[in-house]
Order: structure tokens, then sequence, then C-alpha cells
């Protein structure tokens, strides 16, 4: 008697995933339901992924009262920018991912990186899907990064790079990149979205159970997110950005996601022929080329995390040649400028309906906080009057929609700093007055509304 198998038996299981999110549905549909994105799913092969993340089997619970509480001995990387970032250091275990443009700097940080470690701490274990062993040597001879205790090894199969790491035990393990490997198991090609999330499923457990720091760096997309599932960034214990452009004189590295430190410190580095130097002042970098004596131009005050930056604002207002004014911001937000305009036209009574308005940040640096709001009305009306702000002054405050100027945080931080950099008049919001009586040597106004900080600025002069 001939057996029949069931068809069902012998068809192989498959199932649409959102390149963008991860969602997956067991049929193809247009746009994904989870975020919303269109032709971003794709048929990938139905298989239990993720059941390494898990962690070590066999553990049964204990209570919280029992976990030691031993503060993990983080390690040095020997590049002072870096660990302001991670929060002091890499903390043994922890899997971290490097993103960015092309060509901004992950492969030079993360080998330089590896490169100290390995001069202080022992072996490291530098892996490379996309270049040769010969080409990662003529960029550590470049960087000075040539230590007998750095391995490199030409490798994209998971499962080769766990038993390299096995056999050196090395003090961090980088891969360059995430997608370009692969693991067995999955039958797709490298770089899909189930192939990122098993392999780096793989490599936190991994890094988990021999208690090894893992650097991964990860592509970017056309728009600047990392490539592949958005479950990527959730698994990792830090994710690091590389900001700025590519010809740009200055790079920053921003933490958005850091499970052992704040997510809001950044490192300033430039990019020379030695690699990526360190800025250890960057007000002072960022204020080297500003222009004095021109209108539009103010300073500015923000904090990234427990270091105040000075940076420069410059803004351009003009007639507008066509019947809708233009607006283009760099390094601000687009939305917060445009409120910006309407206080200014609503409340100080600027005719701005026929103005085009520029607003860019000098130096390639992002402001998202509201401290600096004032400072881009200053630079708004000093355009548009055509009279320059004195060139040592510095302005704070968030402005609100009635047009007052409300308190901000960590004041004194931030005429410290502009005092140690020869500026001698910070206009804040009269809130903070009582936390800065204390600071002889500078002149300190406050104002309680976007009229009087005009007034203070424009009238002041060199």
């Amino acid at each position: 008697m001939i057996k029949r198998l069931s068809v069902t038996k012998l068809r192989s299981k498959f199932k649409f995933v959102c390149s963008a999110c991860g969602h997956e549905e067991p049929k193809w549909c247009g746009r994904c339901p989870g975020c919303g994105t269109w032709n971003s799913m794709t048929e990938e092969p139905d298989i239990k992924t993720g059941s390494r993340a898990a962690g070590l089997n066999g553990l049964k619970p204990i209570s919280i009262a029992e976990v030691s509480d031993t503060v993990e001995q983080r390690v040095t990387t020997g590049i002072g920018e870096l660990d302001r970032v991670l929060g002091g250091g890499i903390v043994p275990g922890s899997l971290i991912l490097i993103g960015g443009d092309p060509g901004i700097g992950k492969s030079t940080l993360a080998l330089q990186a590896a490169s100290s470690i390995a001069r202080t701490h022992g072996t490291c274990l530098y892996v490379t899907g996309e270049e040769s062993t010969r080409q990662i040597k003529m960029r550590a001879a470049r960087l000075g990064a040539v230590i007998s205790d750095l391995y490199v090894v030409t490798e994209t199969s998971v499962e080769k790079i766990k038993r390299h790491i096995e056999i050196c035990q090395p003090r961090l393990v980088v891969i360059d990149s995430i997608q370009t490997v692969y693991t067995e198991d999955v039958p797709s090609a490298p770089g899909s979205v189930v192939q990122v999330r098993e392999c780096t499923a793989l490599l936190m457990q991994l890094a988990k159970t021999i208690d090894t720091p893992v650097i991964i760096v990860g592509h970017v997309t056309k728009e600047g997110f990392l490539a592949g599932p958005r479950v990527l960034e959730h698994m990792v214990d830090a994710v690091l950005y590389f900001e700025g452009e590519r010809h740009h004189m200055f790079r920053i590295l921003r933490a958005v996601k850091n499970r052992f430190g704040s997510t809001n410190e950044i490192g300033v580095f430039t990019m020379d022929e030695r690699g990526l130097q360190e800025v250890s002042n960057p007000s002072e970098m960022f204020l080297a080329e500003r222009p004095t004596g021109v209108s539009g131009s103010v300073v500015v005050a923000g904090m990234e995390g427990t270091r105040p930056v000075l940076v420069e604002i410059q803004a351009l207002v003009s007639p507008s040649s066509f019947g809708n004014p233009r607006r283009m911001t760099s390094g601000f937000d687009y939305n917060r400028v445009n409120l910006i305009l309407a206080v200014l036209e609503k409340r100080v009574g600027f005719h701005l309906g026929n103005q085009d308005a520029y607003v860019n940040v000098a130096g390639g640096v992002r402001l998202d906080e509201p401290a600096v709001d004032l400072g881009v009305a200053v630079a708004l009306a000093s355009s548009f009057r055509d009279v320059p702000v004195a060139s040592a002054v510095v302005v704070l405050g968030e402005i609100g929609l009635t047009g007052e100027v409300r308190g901000i945080s960590q004041v004194a931080k931030r005429i410290h700093e502009g005092k140690k950099l020869g500026f001698l008049t910070f206009i804040i919001p009269a809130a903070n007055l009582n936390h800065c009586r204390d600071l002889p040597e500078v002149e300190v106004i406050g104002v309680e509304r976007v009229e009087e900080a005009f007034d203070a600025a424009l009238g002041v002069s060199d």
C-alpha cells in the first residue's frame, strides 16, 4: 500500500516580514499594519527566531534581594569622548550597535577602540565581512593601530565567528558589519530581516554567556535610520549614532539608547589622515570661525548631558521673491522655527509674511532643547532689523506662545562655560536670576518677555 504524503507537509512555510519594523503577516500586504510603510513586506522562511536570546537555559528565578549588587568594572577604551558617551567605558558582556552614514567613521572608531583596548587590556578580535585583512592592516597602519594583540579575520558565518571567539578569548569583539553576517540555520540571504535578527540574538547570547563586550557596526538607510528591523535597536544594550556630513570637519557621536549610562551625552571628533581625533573643548572649536559685527549671528549655550556646549546660531531673513516665503533649517527643528516666527509676528509685530527665513547651527551640531529658543529668536530679529548682536553676548531662554521667556535648567553651568571663553554678558530668563547672583565679572540680564530680550541683545554694542 502506497502512502501519500500531505501536500501541506511538503510545502515550506513562509511569512511576510516588514523590513522597516519587523512586523509579521501570513500574507503579503501593500502597507505594513505595524508601522504604515508601503511596499516593505518581504517573504522570509517561517522559522522560530529569537529563541537563543532568552539567555542561559536552566536558570531558576531568585529573589531580587539575593542578586549580587557588585558594580561591574568598565573597560575603558582609551578614547575619552567614546567613554563619555558610553557612561564611563564598556560594560563587560554588553552589546553595542554603532550606526551612521557611509564613510562617516564607524569602522575607523571601532578599529581605534579595539586597538586601544588591545594595547592596555589584552587580546581583541576584529571580524570584518566587507574588507580583506590586508585592507584592515592598511587602515590600522594609517591610524597607528598595529598592535600584536589585535587579531583580524574575514568571516561572515556567525557559527565560525563563535568558534574564533572561543579560541582567542578576546576582551572585545568587533563585528563589521551585522548586515554581512549570516547563520546557517536561516535559509535566507545575509542582510535580510530574519538573518539580522537571528544573528544579533546569537551574538547577544554569546556576549552575556562569556561576559565579553561585542561592538557591531550597522548600515543606515537613505532616511538615516539603521537598516534592518527596528527590533534590532531593542535587542542591543546601547545604540550610538554618528552625526555630521562626510565632508564636514566635525563628527558627533550621540547615544540614542544606553542601558548603562545617560543618553544625553555626546562625543565630538574631527577626522583627519590619522583617523578620528578627540575634541576636548567643543565650544572653542565651534566658535573658532564665528564672524563679528554681522547681523543674524548669536551664541547660545546648549546642554549635552552634563557638559555645556557653546555654539553659534546663524539666521538670515530676506524679502521673498515668491508668494509663499521659504523656511529652511539646519541643525534645528523646522517646526520649532515656524513656531518662533509666529510668535515674532503675532506678539512682537514683525511682518515676516513676505520674508524668507533661514536658520543654521554652525559646526554641524544639532540642538533639540527649548533653552536655545530665545537665541534663535534674537538671531532672526537681528537679521530682520540688520542690527548685529555684540560678540560677547550669550542668549538663553525658552519662548512660550504668548511671548514670555520661561526658565531653563542648569543655567549656572552654561554661564561658567561662557565665562571661560571670554563672554561677559548673559541674557537669561528672569526666573533664573536667583541662581546667578554669585557670578562675579559677568553681567547677567534677566528678561520676562521676548521684546525685552531684543532690546537687551540688540542694544549692547562691542
